[in-house]
């Protein structure tokens, strides 16, 4: 069996607009991943912007700041074997356009910046993002 790895998803201002957070956790409570931390936090711009830090260079860094910080979002640690890989398929193509019907993405986003949702990238990814976006008084087991 893999070890078990945690990893940072967050339901994006969109999605938490439209009601789909219940919808979200229930599939990858589902899939028998843990949720170890859950919050709902509107996130301030100096987060923001440390979250996509890799991005700072790029044209579409400014709008992306925008969008996230433009109502609150659910964020949570998931755990399981296999963590990232596995939440990111379920949650699909980063453009919900290329998105397989299934996905989260493919199911309820609409474009490339408003897509649903968030998980980290990889292991580094991950570590970087459980830290910016949670305390380890605020995680269980």
């Amino acid at each position: 069996m893999s070890q078990t790895a945690r990893t940072l998803i967050f339901v994006k201002p969109d999605g938490v607009r439209r009601g789909l957070v219940g919808e979200i956790i229930q599939r990858f409570e589902r899939r028998g991943i843990r949720i170890v931390g859950l919050k709902m936090v509107r996130p301030t711009r100096e987060l923001a912007e440390k979250h996509y830090a890799v991005h700072r260079d790029k044209p579409f860094f400014e709008s992306v700041v925008n969008f996230i910080t433009s109502g609150p979002v659910v964020a949570m640690v998931l755990e399981c074997p296999n963590a990232i890989e596995i939440t990111r398929q379920m949650m699909g193509a980063t453009n919900p356009a290329n998105a397989a019907p299934g996905t989260i993405r493919g199911d309820f986003g609409l474009d490339i910046e408003q897509n649903i949702i968030h998980g980290s990238s990889d292991p580094e990814a991950a570590a970087y993002e459980l830290n910016l976006w949670f305390t380890p008084e605020e995680l269980v087991g």
